[in-house]
């Protein structure tokens, strides 16, 4: 099971809300890749010792999130993505990282 989400954009929100620091948006394929990608990033951030506060929606709806406190990580599927466009909603944050 291949892992690596696509088109990861990192947007610096701190001027722009006190919910977070930091969002993280990426891209899974299909439902089994999403919940692959959510996993991994638990399990790395197990192993970093950090806990992830909780999570929303499922792999099977196309969007989950991982409240990590400061940086919160939206996984996507490809048309739920372009449907919440969450980059043009947030459109004054910065983007720090993009990898496609």
């Amino acid at each position: 099971m291949d892992k690596k989400a696509t088109d990861v954009v990192q947007l610096d929100i701190r001027e722009q809300s006190v919910i977070a620091d930091y969002f993280i948006i990426c891209t899974g394929s299909n439902p089994r890749q999403i919940q692959a990608i959510a996993n991994a990033i638990e399990d790395r951030l197990g192993e970093l010792q950090v806990w992830t506060r909780g999570y929303e929606g499922n792999a099977d709806t196309g969007w989950m999130l991982l409240d990590c406190g400061d940086v919160i990580v939206h996984i996507f599927g490809p048309m739920e993505r372009e449907f919440y466009r969450l980059e043009r909603l947030w459109s004054n944050a910065p983007s720090v990282v993009y990898v496609q």
